[in-house]
């Protein structure tokens, strides 16, 4: 009874965010900060960050000491 109480309650809020987008507020969505592919600002840092303090970690640049002899 209680695994039926708490499927309905989800299946509720669930529903509730369910919802049409009205054409006024999709201006943002065509922003090109919003694409995934916008992220250059970000690939410029993390290589930035990756030859200045050799913090490469699991992303694949060069790693080397923080004096930029790599």
């Amino acid at each position: 009874m209680i695994n039926k109480i708490a499927f309905l309650f989800f299946t509720a809020l669930i529903l509730q965010s369910c919802s049409s987008v009205k054409e006024y507020e999709k201006e943002k969505i065509n922003d090109p900060d919003m694409k995934l592919s916008a992220r250059t600002a970000e690939r410029y840092e993390t290589s930035f960050q990756v030859y200045r303090e050799a913090a490469a970690g699991a992303n694949g640049g060069k790693s080397g000491g923080g004096c930029g002899c790599n």
